[in-house]
């Protein structure tokens, strides 16, 4: 199993979709001093009207950087993929809650091949579904915005669903992200309704100096 995330600053799970994609490497290693590990969504072209990071393309990630490669996984079929990403080099692995049984089916495939797991959160699925995730799930996804859309303000809803999450997973080792809508003025918002991290996009990837962005986001 890998290691749990520490305590205490917000991590940065930074997605490379932000990134230049035509200058995919470069950007890598311009972020990887200001990222605790890489969000790489990726989708069947079902799930979400969308593909995004494929696993010959995780592959040449994983020997561009060391740190961890979280695959957010967005498929009707979930077991048909995980693993071409997983033997791609994927450490993390998240599959949306609404995906249904077939999720633990996944996930427990997934943590017995050491990786972390976890599970997101769209924002019509009813938050206290969370409460029965506390003893299956390493990480939980809350989503800000919908899913495979880029460029969506922070629903209205996001920072009182974060705080109920927050509340089902005290006392526990369960990381909680927040995922979509990730902008200057929202993310002290998520903080403080118990956000243990977040999945910033262009907030760092855009930064014209993304260490004072850093800085600051690990100051929170």
């Amino acid at each position: 199993m890998k290691p749990d995330p520490p305590a205490g600053p917000l991590w940065l799970d930074v997605s490379l979709w932000s990134a230049d994609l035509a200058n995919l490497e470069r950007d890598i290693r311009r972020l990887e001093p200001f990222a605790d590990s890489f969000h790489l969504d990726a989708a069947d072209g079902h799930s979400v009207r969308n593909l995004l990071f494929f696993p010959d393309l995780v592959a040449r990630i994983r020997q561009i950087t060391s740190r961890p490669l979280h695959v957010h996984l967005f498929a009707t079929r979930p077991m048909d993929l995980a693993p071409l990403f997983v033997d791609a080099g994927a450490d993390w692995l998240t599959v949306p809650l609404e995906t249904g049984k077939r999720v633990w089916q996944v996930l427990e495939w997934a943590q017995g091949r050491g990786c972390r797991a976890g599970v997101s959160l769209e924002l019509e699925t009813p938050v206290e579904l969370v409460r029965g995730l506390r003893q299956r799930v390493q990480h939980v996804i809350m989503m800000g915005t919908p899913s495979g859309v880029k460029g969506c303000g922070l629903d209205e809803r996001a920072c009182d669903r974060m705080a109920e999450a927050s509340a089902y997973l005290e006392g526990t080792k369960v990381l909680l992200l927040a995922d979509g809508g990730i902008r200057q003025e929202t993310v002290a918002l998520l903080r403080a309704s118990g956000a243990q991290g977040i999945v910033p996009g262009s907030l760092l990837c855009s930064a014209e100096d993304p260490a004072a962005v850093h800085e600051w986001l690990k100051s929170l």
